[in-house]
């Protein structure tokens, strides 16, 4: 017996202009075809223009990601209240009549319901934008797919003009920089993920939401091969950029022992002591990362902070052997 799942969160991404709201309606028109609810949920006009701007509210959080945040909220209660529509809570920031008309003609009658399909229309270039909202379908059985347009970045800024508002050329040169396409083989939560160029068959996204529906992510999904894949891309970030700072370190020790005349025996002596010394340091904090810090799939870690920290500890143990050196020679 095949699972069906209630609804499906299909995550339409890509650069502004590369396709994706025109993909949109032309899913919406097919849905129906296949006995599927489906709507588009647009950020563009969800999100308030303002909130694009780098405002910090609380706990280092922008407005913009706030807003994003309440978007997903938004989502969440329709599928909890599945027999009243839920009201856009007043604090959220989110356009109420963006909202009523991506949510209008989706309750239907009480009863079975046909299954309920999201279009959620965004950029999404971070994987952790898209990873939120793969823990949302997770937390309630959904399917969940992505679809990536790809388009040149020539033609996406040549469309762009032509809109009636325009996002900002140096935001879409920025964007596309930053821009990391789904990669299954990297997250194994992208695992249903297609990529389309602009002129790409529909058919092939229907296909993909049905998949979705029928395979829907489990709450009980431990997911430990993809954690410990994160874990160790965060560890060998911090140990690469942690190593860097150590031996910009060492170097400064180094001058200091031939400025102070510190005899060439002591001098092979204490490089050959930092060397040493550093190469302890970094395996376990490796170790350290890998073993013992607690760390949550999806959660970015600020890897210039920890490896800061961690040069620091080092330099303490530095200073001590670059002291005994001096002192014995």
């Amino acid at each position: 017996i095949v699972s069906r799942a209630s609804a499906c969160l299909c995550v339409l991404c890509g650069l502004p202009a590369a396709g994706k709201s025109t993909l949109a309606r032309r899913i919406l028109s097919t849905a129906a075809q296949h006995g599927w609810r489906a709507t588009v949920v647009p950020y563009d006009d969800l999100i308030p223009e303002q909130a694009f701007r780098t405002k910090v509210v609380e706990d280092g959080h922008t407005e913009w990601k706030s807003h994003r945040q309440a978007v997903l909220y938004c989502i969440e209660q329709f599928l909890q209240k599945s027999e009243i529509l839920p009201e856009v809570p007043s604090s959220s920031g989110i356009s109420v009549a963006a909202w009523e008309q991506c949510t209008q003609g989706l309750m239907g009658p009480k009863g079975l319901k046909p299954p309920l399909v999201f279009l959620l229309d965004d950029n999404f270039y971070y994987p952790s934008m898209r990873y939120e909202v793969c823990q949302l379908a997770r937390k309630y059985s959904l399917g969940f797919c992505q679809v990536y347009l790809q388009c040149d970045l020539e033609s996406c800024i040549s469309r762009n003009q032509s809109r009636s508002q325009p996002v900002p050329t140096e935001v879409i040169l920025e964007m596309v920089k930053r821009l990391e396409s789904p990669n299954p083989q990297k997250n194994s939560w992208e695992i249903n993920s297609i990529t389309l160029n602009s002129t790409g068959t529909v058919q092939r996204v229907m296909e993909l939401i049905s998949s979705a529906l029928n395979n829907p992510l489990s709450l009980g999904e431990d997911n430990k091969e993809q954690k410990d894949a994160d874990r160790l891309k965060c560890a060998n970030s911090v140990v690469h950029q942690a190593d860097q700072a150590c031996r910009r370190l060492i170097s400064e020790a180094m001058k200091t022992a031939r400025e102070n005349k510190v005899p060439p025996e002591r001098m092979r002596s204490l490089a050959a002591q930092l060397s040493e010394s550093k190469a302890t340091f970094l395996h376990n904090l490796r170790k350290h990362f890998l073993h013992e810090v607690p760390f949550i799939q999806g959660e970015e870690i600020n890897v210039e902070h920890a490896a800061k920290r961690a040069a620091e500890i080092f330099n303490d143990d530095l200073k001590e052997i670059l002291s005994r050196i001096m002192n014995d020679k």
